[in-house]
C-alpha cells in the first residue's frame, strides 16, 4: 500500500506522506515556484517531473533516489518545421507550433525503459531508454487528420491520455484535445482512429459523431481488464468494453456530465471515479458544491460522495490529472485548482483534507509501495 503521493503545481512539486498514526502532511517539495505540468513515479525511487518554464521552455528532471537528488534530462523535442509546410489550427487559424509548449501527459510503457509522452501541440514521443532521449512517432503525427486536430482550452490540441495495455505492450491508446481517440497495436508504427458512439454536443448535428471531432477530457482503463475503458468527455461519460473501438454514453449522472479526471479501480472494472462540474464558460462545481460521482455497477447508477468535503460554497475544479487511485483500489487522492488536496482510505465514502493552501494543483499520482 502506498504511504505517498506526489503532487505536483504550478508553484513546484510535493510529496504527501502518511505516517504511523495515519495522518498525512506535506512532507518534502522540490522545484518552488516552478509549474510542474507532470510527474511521473516508478518503483524503486525514480520520478520523472516536467516543467513548463514558459519562455524557457519544457524541461525533464530525473530523480533516481526518491527526490534525494535530480538531474535535468532530455525533453521530447519536434524536429524542425518544413519550409513549405502548412499547418495551421483549424478553429483559430493560427499556425501550429512544431516546438513543445507543454508535457501533458506521461505513462510508462509495458517494456524495459518504455517511456510514452504526450504534448501540446499534439505531437506523440517514445522513448526506449528510460528518457535519456526521445523520438516523435511520426506515423501519428504525419498523419493527415492530425491537422484537423482543433485547440480546445488551450490554443493548440493535446494528448492528454496515454493509455498502455498491460497485456501486450504494443497495444497503446491516446486522447487527443479535439482530435478523438487513436490506438495503435504495433507500438506506433501504424494507428487507428477509434471512438464508434461518442457524441461531442457542440458540433454540428452532421459532425457530432464524427470521431475525429470528439473532445475526450481524460481516458482511464481497469488495469485487470484493460479493455474496459472509461472517458470523461467534455459533455458525457462513456464507457467502452473493447479498448476504445466502440462507446456507450451513461445516461443518468448525478449534477452533470461535465468534468476532467476519472479513476478506475484497478481491478473492479464497473467502479469508475468522476469530479462533476459546470462546463464551459463557469468551470466551477455544481452549485458551488464539491463532490465525488462513483458508480460501481458501469454507470447505471451513482453514489455522490461528499462526506469530508466543505459544506460551504466552494470553487474548485479539478483538472485531468488531479485525481489518482493507488493500487489497492481503496485510497483515492484528489487535489483541486485551488491548491486544496483531500485523500480518501475507503473509496470515497468519506475524506480529509491534507491541504487548503498548496498552489494550484496540476497533477496527483500515488507513489508505488516498497
Amino acid at each position: 500500500m502506498s504511504d505517498s503521493i506526489l503532487v505536483s503545481t504550478k508553484k513546484g512539486l510535493f510529496r504527501i506522506q502518511r505516517d504511523s498514526t495515519g495522518r498525512w502532511s506535506i512532507g518534502p517539495n522540490w522545484f518552488l515556484g516552478d509549474p510542474i505540468s507532470m510527474v511521473l513515479p516508478r518503483p524503486g525511487g525514480t520520478i520523472f517531473a516536467a516543467a513548463d518554464l514558459g519562455h524557457f521552455g519544457a524541461k525533464m528532471h530525473l530523480s533516481r533516489d526518491g527526490g534525494e537528488s535530480w538531474a535535468e534530462i532530455a525533453a521530447p523535442a519536434y524536429p524542425p518545421k518544413p519550409d513549405d509546410e502548412e499547418d495551421k489550427d483549424p478553429m483559430r487559424g493560427i499556425d501550429v507550433p512544431w516546438t513543445t509548449r507543454l508535457i501533458w501527459s506521461m505513462e510508462a510503457g509495458g517494456n524495459d525503459g518504455e517511456l510514452w509522452c504526450g504534448t501540446i501541440p499534439g505531437g506523440l514521443f517514445r522513448s526506449t531508454d528510460d528518457g535519456e532521449s526521445w523520438t516523435l512517432v511520426r506515423s501519428l503525427w504525419d498523419d493527415p487528420r492530425r491537422k484537423q486536430w482543433m485547440g480546445g482550452g488551450y490554443d493548440f490540441a493535446g494528448i492528454h491520455s496515454i493509455v498502455v495495455d498491460p497485456d501486450d505492450p504494443a497495444h497503446v491508446t491516446v486522447g487527443v484535445s479535439v482530435g478523438g481517440v487513436w490506438t495503435t497495436r504495433d507500438s506506433g508504427d501504424t494507428w487507428t482512429l477509434v471512438g464508434n458512439g461518442l457524441r461531442n454536443a457542440y458540433m454540428p448535428p452532421d459532425q457530432a459523431g464524427d470521431p475525429l471531432m470528439q473532445d475526450s477530457h481524460r481516458i482511464k482503463h481497469c488495469p485487470a481488464r484493460p479493455a474496459r475503458q472509461w472517458m470523461q468527455h467534455h459533455n458525457g461519460i462513456f464507457v467502452s468494453d473493447d479498448a476504445g473501438e466502440n462507446w456507450r454514453e451513461i445516461g443518468d449522472v448525478p449534477g452533470s456530465v461535465f468534468g476532467f479526471a476519472v479513476a478506475v479501480h484497478p481491478t473492479e472494472p464497473d467502479t469508475a471515479w468522476f469530479v462533476p462540474a459546470v462546463k464551459d464558460e463557469q468551470r466551477i462545481p455544481v452549485d458551488a458544491k464539491l463532490v465525488v460521482n462513483r458508480t460501481r455497477d458501469g454507470g447505471k447508477r451513482f453514489d455522490v460522495l461528499d462526506d469530508g468535503l466543505p459544506d460551504e460554497a466552494t470553487y474548485d475544479l479539478v483538472y485531468r490529472h488531479g485525481l489518482d487511485i493507488a493500487g489497492d483500489g481503496e485510497r483515492l487522492a484528489f487535489g483541486s485548482t485551488t491548491g486544496a488536496l483531500w485523500v480518501s482510505e475507503n473509496q470515497g465514502d468519506s475524506w480529509q483534507c491534507v491541504s487548503r493552501h498548496l498552489p494550484p494543483i496540476l497533477c496527483v499520482r500515488f507513489e508505488p509501495g516498497p
